[in-house]
């Protein structure tokens, strides 16, 4: 049986991408890309962009550490930057400038075009994801095991984002622009707090305070 550790560990996780990569807020990309599709063709669209972001952030969770390390940059130093990018992303949703692609997207091209562009990136593996899988599977601080656990954590957010997809239409007819858009505000405010936390950590780290 779990403990209660492993609990808060994989909770912690998990509210943490499950903010960054915010579900709920590209329902209206979602539907914008597929706009004119019928439903199988909506879903393989969702597939494909899941898929393809899934790719992006697991190379991220395998490679990023060795990136840093090539690039001779502290993870103390990649956690501050990364904090400063989750605030500003944090206030972008809680003041409802995020995801302005919705009200672009070029819904002319192929599936796997209006998959790739923007829904796999940058809506679910942009910035924000990248920067998270990478602080969150520090070679220095994590295990493989641990490691495994993330993969297991981004594949339990991604299926999220697949139920949002597949009831993006009854999202949409009972939530309304208006009451997504309050949603994505209150993930703004969690991913705030989540970078001001991030932010006094690394803080901490660079200048060794506290010990």
């Amino acid at each position: 049986m779990p403990t209660p550790e492993f609990l808060n560990h994989w909770l912690y996780e998990f509210m943490t991408l499950l903010v960054i990569l915010d579900p709920i807020a590209t329902v209206p990309l979602f539907m914008a890309v597929t706009a004119g599709l019928t439903r199988p063709q909506a879903v393989r669209v969702g597939l494909y962009a899941l898929g393809i972001a899934f790719l992006i952030l697991l190379f991220f969770i395998v490679m990023g550490q060795h990136l840093l390390e090539a690039l001779k940059i502290p993870m103390a130093s990649f956690q501050l930057a990364g904090s400063l990018i989750f605030l500003m992303l944090g206030l972008q949703m809680a003041t409802g400038r995020m995801h302005t692609e919705a009200g672009t997207a070029n819904g002319d091209g192929t599936l796997l075009s209006r998959a790739i562009y923007p829904l796999a990136t940058p809506a679910i593996a942009g910035g924000g994801g990248i920067l998270t899988v990478v602080m969150l599977t520090d070679n220095n601080t994590r295990s493989v095991e641990e490691q495994a656990i993330t993969v297991g954590v981004l594949l339990s957010c991604l299926a999220v984002h697949f139920v949002s997809f597949m009831l993006a239409g009854p999202l949409i007819r009972r939530m309304g622009a208006a009451g997504i858009e309050v949603v994505s505000r209150v993930f703004g405010l969690i991913l705030t707090s989540i970078a001001v936390n991030g932010l006094v950590t690394a803080i901490q780290l660079s200048f060794k305070i506290g010990g």
